[in-house]
């Protein structure tokens, strides 16, 4: 049996089951949940950096907005104020909408 050690979405299990295959689950505590989003987040990061096509790129992206939900879930705030978040620090400091890549600054 493969060993996996790592979060999965919530339907993962039912999925593996209707497949006809058995697997074992734990529910996280707090602590431990906040531990493995992190590492579903990178994780998620990786595979989008390894995409090769625009499809496989989206996927991933969605899966980084997935993890991303939970995370501020996690941290008590919902995707709305999260986006206010966002707008205020794209009015303060800007967006990436330019492509500006900064190489050095001189004293």
């Amino acid at each position: 049996m493969p060993v996996y050690e790592k979060l999965v979405r919530d339907r993962i299990p039912a999925i593996i089951e209707a497949a006809g295959k058995e697997c074992r689950v734990s529910t996280l505590d707090e602590v431990t949940y906040s531990i493995e989003l992190k590492k579903k987040l990178l994780e998620e990061v990786k595979e989008y950096e390894t995409a090769v096509k625009d499809e496989e790129a989206l996927e991933e992206l969605a899966d980084i907005l997935e993890v991303m939900r939970a995370l501020v879930t996690l941290h008590g705030c919902d995707m709305e104020q999260l986006e206010e978040i966002r707008k205020k620090k794209a009015e303060q400091r800007g967006a990436f909408q330019e492509r500006i890549f900064l190489h050095e600054v001189k004293d």
